[in-house]
This record gives structure tokens, sequence and C-alpha cells, in this order.
């Protein structure tokens, strides 16, 4: 079996309260840097104004408006109220903490709660329903919550795999690659084709019979990938996060011809162009209710997908990175600060030879992790 090539974390964006984006000094880093800790980071969770870093040894580090560490840390997550960090326990258990960002991890956390992961069932032999990272918990059977009540129970019947948060909205996963969505919904952010709230879990009929791998909430849109590296895509597109013509950015000029494809309310696809040749005015989309499946350049398929406040990240399998959205601090990685509604390519990383392997956005910002191509 080959050995794993090492590979390096790089960062891009705002980092006005000083978190690490590697050696970009003031508030903004418009290309992707290397972070100075980044060979030894296996995870990273970015909220606004501070960041967490994992390492592999077990070591939880914070940069920016937060400050401190801790070891014995199995996974860490950050938000504005809360720090969620889980540390081993004896065996399989783990114990979670919740701290105030500004404590440093020091004195005692605002509440704790033991999580035992559930027993491996007869019909999941490999455990894939529980595989998620927080804020869901190892148990699959709950998830935590930046605000009271903050240890929310799921049915059991979900089978949680992924979960993810948006400002107002959660997504789920769970282990056939079925896809809920519950919470606020006034930007589409749920994909049930309304604007109305959802109180608990409901399945995203639009995907019915697709089966996901991957789901990504931001601020207020959401984007899932499947299995066979399709994306859909919905919410809000104030921003072109949606990759779909917006009317914010045409009026900057900064949209461009191109075509992206949606759906329909009956399901049906229809594309739609930014700006037509003889300059009529395009189809703007300011929400889409609905999955619109997306096509990356070059038909790529994609593996991975992240979002930010109201920009999308996405890896592709032969490990290329493609932004798109609000792009004011630098965040998308094109060496500038445009806003952009169509996928593009990031070039640092082909220009240095490196393969994508992971990303992850903050709301302003982006954090990648990237191997050397044809090394093994």
């Amino acid at each position: 079996m080959a050995e794993e090539r090492p590979g390096a974390w790089f960062g891009f964006g705002f980092c006005g309260f000083g978190q690490e984006l590697g050696s970009g000094r003031g508030h903004q880093v418009h290309s992707p840097s290397p972070l100075r800790a980044g060979v030894d980071v296996c995870r990273v969770s970015a909220s606004w104004s501070y960041t967490a870093f994992v390492t592999r040894g077990g070591r939880v580090e914070l940069s920016g408006s937060a400050s401190g560490a801790a070891g014995g840390c199995r996974d860490a997550w950050a938000s504005e109220g809360l720090l969620l960090v889980l540390r081993a326990g004896p065996g399989p258990e783990a114990l979670l903490q919740a701290w105030a960002p500004d404590s440093a991890l020091r004195g005692e956390p605002l509440w704790a709660h033991n999580v035992v992961p559930e027993a491996v069932e007869e019909d999941d032999p490999d455990g894939e329903a529980q595989t998620g990272r927080l804020p869901l918990l190892p148990c699959a059977r709950a998830y935590v919550s930046p605000r009271p009540p903050f240890y929310r129970p799921l049915a059991p019947e979900l089978r949680a795999r992924q979960l993810e948060l948006g400002a107002e909205h959660a997504l789920l996963l769970d282990a056939a690659g079925q896809v809920f969505s519950w919470g606020g919904g006034r930007h589409g952010q749920l994909g049930h084709g309304t604007l109305e709230a959802e109180l608990e879990p409901r399945l995203l009929e639009a995907l019915q019979g697709l089966t996901m791998a991957e789901v990504a909430a931001g601020g207020w849109h959401s984007v899932c990938v499947s299995e066979t590296g399709d994306i859909y895509i919905w919410g809000w597109n104030e921003s072109g996060q949606l990759a779909l013509p917006t009317r914010n950015l045409a009026e900057d000029g900064e949209t461009v011809a191109r075509e992206a494809t949606g759906l329909n309310e009956d399901g049906s696809q229809v594309k739609r162009t930014g700006r037509v040749e003889d300059g009529a005015p395009a189809p703007f989309i300011a929400v889409q209710p609905f999955p619109a499946l997306l096509d990356l350049p070059l038909g790529s398929d994609a593996v991975k997908v992240s979002c930010g406040s109201r920009h999308t990240a996405v890896v592709t399998r032969t490990g290329e990175l493609y932004t798109w959205g609000w792009g004011k601090y630098g965040q998308l990685g094109h060496e500038d600060t445009t806003s952009l509604d169509w996928p593009r390519r990031v070039e640092y990383f082909v220009d240095k030879q490196l393969q994508v392997k992971a990303v992850t956005c903050g709301p302003w910002n982006t954090y990648v992790y990237a191997v050397e191509k044809g090394k093994s």
C-alpha cells in the first residue's frame, strides 16, 4: 500500500483578527498562502473572527480573536458563540466540551457531555452512520447548535452520516445518501420549493433517487455532491454563490458570458445565460428554492464541497479547486477581490503542481489541503 503523500494547508481571504492565513499581512490574503503549521494540521474549522486547528497529535490550537491550545483532542468546531472540543476518553468514549471562544481553553468549560458511540447495527457493518464530524456527535444521534438548546437529539431512523449548519438552517446526509434539511427557509436554502421554515428534518424530495456523498451549508445557501460527481445547489444567490446569474454582479460589470444549468419548478432543466449576445437583460436568479444541477468547466466531477457565508468552493476528482461567489476579501483565491457568479479554477495550485485534497470555508475565508502531484 502506497504511503500517503505529505501535504500542506493553505489559506486565503479575511484575516482581520489576525487568524492564521499563511504569510499574509493586513486584513486579507488574495492568493493561497501556506500555513506556518500546515504540515501537522489534520482538521480546520473557521469561524468569522478565529480559526481552530486540530493537529495529528491531537492538539487544538486557536488563532485570531480567540487564542489558546489544548491536548488530547479528537475534533473541534468553531463558531462565534461557542467552541466545541471533542476530547479523547477511555476506549471509544469521548468527552464533548463547550467553551466560550475567549476562554483560551482555560478553567472550566461552559458545559460537558460524555459521548458513547452507538453499537454498530447489523445493516451498517462498516459504521457508515457514525463517521461524521462536529457538530454531529460520534453517536450520530445528536448534534450541537451554537444557540440554545445546545444539545439537540436526532431521530434514530435518520442514521446521520454528516451534518452541516448554515446561519439559519441545517443539512443532514444519511447513511443511504439522502439529504434532509430544516430551519429557516426565507432564502430558499432548504430546497423544498418554498420560502417556509421547517421545524423538523424534511427529506429533500427533489433529490430522491440520487445518492449524495457530501453536503455543505453556506450562510443562506446549500450544496451537495452526488456519488457520481454531480453538483446540486440552491438557496440565496445574492453574490453569485449558486453560480447562477445575479443582478448585483451584472450591475457592477463583473458578470461575463457563460451558461449554467438549473431546474424549473417541474424539475425540467433550463439553461440561463449571464448576458445574451444582443445585450438583452439576463434572467437573473435571486433565490433558487429547488436544487439546480451545476456543471463545472470541462465536465469535471466534484468530490468535495464547502461553503462560506456567500461563497462556494469545490474540489474535483482530479484535484483542482473551483471557487465562486462573494470575493471581497480574496476568499476565492484568484489574486483579486472580484466576486463571480460562475465557477473559476484557482490557478495557484495548478501552477505549483499541487493536487487539492480538501477544502474548508470560513464565513469570509478559505482553507485548502493539497499534496504534490506525482509523488508517493
